[in-house]
């Protein structure tokens, strides 16, 4: 199995930047497609972006796609999520996720593992 943690939310106004950093240990990541989900309360957890095991293949939510990018580096086991522009709908706990299947998918409960999240808020 594999554990996730991630790092690097906090507060940030409108229109600025954070990078968001999922650190996996127990196993390579290399075994598993990748995502970050969102989650505000009462709400459903909301797909952000998923990458492909070896990174050349990307999906997003048109609410995101152009402003925030996915990548993964093998080798130090890490997922990131840079968001740029950011927005206060934006505002949320960013959580990463790892499954073992073979496309990359939407939808939450695809995917086996979950880190505890990092709570980003976007002031206006």
């Amino acid at each position: 199995q594999v554990q996730l943690v991630e790092s690097g939310g906090g507060l940030v106004q409108a229109g600025g930047s954070l990078r968001l950093s999922c650190a996996a240990s127990g196993r390579s990541i290399s075994t598993y497609i990748m995502g970050w989900f969102r989650k505000v309360p009462g709400n459903e957890r909301e797909f952000v972006a998923a990458i492909n095991r070896g990174g050349s293949g990307t999906l997003y939510a048109d609410s995101v796609k152009g402003r925030f990018t996915i990548s993964r580096d093998n080798a130090k086991n890490t997922v990131y999520l840079q968001m740029n522009s950011l927005k206060p709908e934006d505002t949320a706990v960013y959580y990463c996720a790892a499954e073992g299947g073979i496309l990359v998918r939407e939808a939450p409960e695809r995917y086996d593992y979950w880190g505890q999240g990092t709570s980003v808020t976007v002031s206006s």
